[in-house]
């Protein structure tokens, strides 16, 4: 025996403590992973012998990193996000490098970028400059928070509704181009609203309305603004005409047959304190119907905006960021992108929750969140520290033991040295 066994003892077990003590004290930090002392057994052989070697002791192999799941805590705050399975945050630090973690606790930073408290940028897909789109593997860069700024207005180019109209419905009488209309029935008892809008967000009320004429044909009328008429308008096509067999917009109509004017766009005049819509909206019918059952529309649609200011963000398990503003409207502000590796115990951890790539863990292989091997993302929430508090009360314990044991082992040794100096 000698005293270098002890002592490897003594020094493994100090840095096993190191580590449970680490793992204790960050039991509360969110989306920390917990680490794990791993031991390796000394052996020394003589040259050209035939024992196996003699024990000389113990080393610490590796401090292991456990990338189990945390549990997810609700948090109430729509930056705070945690990673469901597999995935690592990606950042850019304040120094420019490259960095990832699982600790989704964001924040804006004045220039709307969202950021971690250590300051590093969080990491994603930012929407198409000129369609609002975000293209599947765009290139990665900051994502960066709508600002007070809002969304200007949108200048309304295109109407379409689907609807049905009674086909059980009696012929009209009256004239529906007089002010007011005497139309019998009233011409509003088949006609819907919607409110369409100019290039500086004013309202423009449109109302539809339809009145039958005679078998399977009615009449669609629009309260055209331009020049400032309140009086119901006939669409510039004519009438409307229904397949008796189908129900649907009949393919032709009129003798000669030519095509159903309905089935394609029809031009929609109108008009706003600034003047009248050019180019003015199309209006699309093609999707009317008439069934024996009551009138009732379906769909009612326009693809123009007021202004809108930012109320609330939003961000989904697939990683888009939505703006949801006042104006009604939801506005992608980018996704988030996470990274795998094929060796993610060999990341090296840098401080602040956050890793760095090597040879060893492989580079990162980036990817939508729900998507493939990537985790979904809950905003609203964060992943707790993966230390089980009691299991390394129980470790920290059995390592004390262990150093105390080895302790003994050289006080023993120390008896042992000190019988032989004091033989006579």
């Amino acid at each position: 025996m000698s005293f270098q066994q002890g002592l490897s003892g003594l020094s493994a077990s100090s840095q096993n403590l190191d580590v449970i003590g680490n793992n204790i004290a960050n039991a509360n930090t969110t989306g920390m992973k917990a680490s794990r002392a791993e031991f390796a057994d000394l052996y020394a052989s003589s040259l050209g012998s035939s024992t196996n070697g003699a024990g000389i002791g113990v080393t610490v192999a590796t401090v292991s990193q456990q990338f189990s799941q945390g549990n997810i805590s609700s948090t109430g705050n729509p930056l705070d996000v945690a990673i469901t399975n597999n995935g690592f945050f990606q950042l850019t630090t304040a120094g420019g490098s490259l960095a990832y973690t699982r600790n989704g606790e964001f924040k804006q930073d004045v220039n709307g970028n969202i950021v971690t408290n250590a300051g590093a940028k969080l990491m994603g897909i930012s929407p198409d400059p000129t369609t609002g789109a975000i293209l599947p593997g765009g290139s990665l860069g900051p994502l960066t928070l709508p600002t007070g700024s809002g969304i200007p207005a949108v200048a309304t180019t295109a109407v379409s509704a689907a609807l049905n109209l009674d086909a059980t419905a009696v012929a009209s009488s009256g004239s529906a181009v007089v002010s007011p209309p005497t139309l019998v029935p009233p011409l509003a008892t088949y006609g819907t609203a919607l409110t369409a809008y100019d290039g500086q967000g004013v309202p423009i009320p449109v109302s539809l309305y339809f009145t039958k004429i005679g078998l399977n044909t009615w009449q669609p009328y629009t309260n055209d603004l331009t020049g400032g008429s309140s009086t119901p308008q006939a669409l510039a096509s004519g009438p409307m005409v229904f397949d008796p067999a189908t129900g649907n917009l009949a393919a032709t109509v009129g003798a000669p047959p030519v095509p159903n004017p309905y089935l394609t766009p029809q031009t929609l005049n109108m008009s706003s304190v600034n003047g009248a819509l050019s180019p003015a909206p199309s209006l699309d019918l093609s999707k009317l119907s008439q069934f024996g059952s009551s009138f009732s529309v379906s769909t009612l649609s326009q693809n123009g905006q007021k202004p809108g200011k930012l109320t609330s963000i939003n961000i989904d398990a697939t990683g888009i960021i939505i703006g949801s503003y006042d104006n009604g409207k939801q506005v992608p502000a980018g996704q988030i992108q996470l990274a795998t590796f094929a060796n993610q115990q060999g990341l090296t951890p840098t401080g602040n929750g956050m890793w760095m790539s090597n040879p060893t863990s492989g580079s990162p292989v980036s990817g939508s969140p729900g998507s493939g091997s990537f985790g979904a993302l809950t905003s609203g929430a964060l992943e707790d520290s993966n230390v089980d508090l009691t299991k390394a009360l129980v470790d920290m314990m059995t390592a004390q033991r262990s150093y105390q044991a080895n302790a003994q082992t050289i006080k023993t040794q120390d008896q042992v040295m000190s019988t032989l100096v004091n033989l006579r």
